[in-house]
């Protein structure tokens, strides 16, 4: 086994564990932006909806597209190395902007900024790890190897989700969190920023040689530079005409806004629905990542071995479906149906993308792999900045007289996101049915 792969995929997870743990830092605090005179920052939860919904903004608005063509015209070393600093400076701007003092709306502004800032960064260096996967384990085991990378990737997410409230630690009634407080998981977050720069530019080093010599000393014919060169803007309209891949595309966004949407506001659906206090939100919630890093690699390996990747798609938004259905319509303040809900999104939120992402090289060239993946995450962010916008609303809306009326209309928008989810994988299922010829049912390591 050659042992220089898995070194790689060593250095590149460690900037998406940051990128994760970031991202959902206050997910299991989102239900203290319900109270805002509990916080200096002054944030309500239509704020912190608004927020959020900045991670999204840059990708949709065509940063994601044209970045994404960057990246396969100047490879994934420098791109890469650019949009990972981007990361790195949104999350520097976020938390100095919730430590700055500011006027509410001030602070909001510019930590809304470099939410977006942060976002574009992280969906780049996302495209580019999964691009760089796809190169190094060309011919081997791919879907194991997002599968782990998925997996170690959403342990910064359960990290997240479980040292936050420790962090930001309960206060007694009428007490305040001061700014310094709130602002704890995004300093933490910046740490684990500055380690994944520095294995970053270790990956760029291993992969610029990579591309001169294999271990034979033969020189690679499948490089960066050879895929520069045939890169052509054609190839990328070539994409959008392709049925297969817009329904990949389309999947990935319902599926995924019903599960990280969902996160983004779990402790404000969990606690009024299940009557459960904050620890065990938090540690019901972190089973969704925590299950990804056992069965995110064992389903990949499954695409691997045996393939069926279609079937495992559908199993997966079935699963979804019945998690938010639970969320949604279970007896209240029963915490039995909030863990259940969890253990089918855990599955679900595992065998989805391990078979999704390992077809989209099945159904595009490898010179325009780069701009496939990023045309995937510009539609999926388009989705997330939308309903995540939309649950704060529905949240802070006056018709929501009650946190626990708030957390049903919410979860009724997550489950209509899960049936139209489960109607692209049905309709996937019945195109590799009917086009064998795409091999999007077989195994991924042949």
């Amino acid at each position: 086994m050659k042992v220089a792969p898995w070194l790689a995929l060593a250095c590149l997870v460690v900037p998406m564990f940051a990128s994760y743990f970031f991202d959902d830092m206050f997910s299991t605090l989102s239900h203290l932006f319900e109270n805002p005179s509990l916080i200096e920052l002054g944030w309500n939860a239509a704020d912190y909806g608004l927020y959020t919904s900045g991670y999204s903004v840059l990708c949709v608005f065509g940063g994601l597209v044209i970045c994404g063509m960057l990246l396969d015209k100047w490879g994934v070393r420098i791109t890469g190395s650019i949009f990972v600093g981007m990361m790195a400076g949104g999350a520097a701007l976020v938390a100095w902007a919730i430590t700055s003092g500011l006027p509410p709306k001030t602070s909001l502004s510019v930590a809304y900024a470099g939410c977006m800032l942060f976002g574009l960064g992280s969906e780049i260096a996302g495209v580019a790890v999964t691009r760089s996967i796809a190169k190094w384990f060309k011919d081997g085991p791919m879907a194991f190897a997002m599968g782990l990378q998925l997996a170690i990737a959403r342990l910064g997410t359960a990290f997240a989700l479980v040292i936050s409230p420790r962090l930001v630690a309960a206060k007694a009634p009428g007490e305040i969190y001061s700014l310094a407080e709130t602002a704890r998981p995004a300093f933490l977050g910046l740490g684990l920023m500055a380690a994944g720069m520095i294995l970053w530019a270790v990956f760029v080093a291993m992969d610029a040689r990579f591309d001169r010599k294999d271990p034979s000393g033969a020189v690679l014919s499948q490089d960066d530079s050879s895929d520069s060169e045939a890169f052509r803007f054609k190839d990328v309209l070539g994409l959008l005409k392709n049925k297969q891949f817009i329904m990949i595309a389309l999947l990935c966004v319902f599926f995924y806004s019903s599960i990280i949407s969902f996160k983004k506001f779990a402790s404000a659906i969990l606690i009024p629905r299940f009557g459960v206090p904050v620890e065990a939100a938090s540690w019901m919630v972190s089973m969704l990542p925590f299950s990804t890093v056992i069965f995110a690699p064992l389903f990949g390996i499954m695409v691997d071995k045996i393939g069926k990747g279609t079937r495992w798609m559908v199993a997966g938004a079935i699963l979804a479906l019945i998690a938010h259905l639970f969320l949604a319509f279970a007896p209240a303040g029963v915490p039995f149906y909030g863990y259940l809900s969890m253990v089918f999104l855990g599955f679900g939120y595992s065998l989805v993308p391990a078979a999704m992402w390992p077809s989209v090289p099945k159904l595009v060239p490898s010179k325009v792999l780069g701009t496939a993946y990023s045309l995937i995450y510009w539609v999926q962010n388009l989705g997330l900045m939308l309903f995540k916008m939309f649950a704060g609303r529905i949240l802070a809306a006056p018709s929501a007289k009650t946190a626990a009326s708030g957390a049903v209309g919410v979860e009724i928008m997550f489950v209509v996101i899960c049936i139209v989810a489960l109607l692209l994988s049905v309709g996937l299922r019945r195109t590799s049915s009917r086009k064998p010829e795409l091999r999007l049912d077989s195994p991924s390591g042949k």
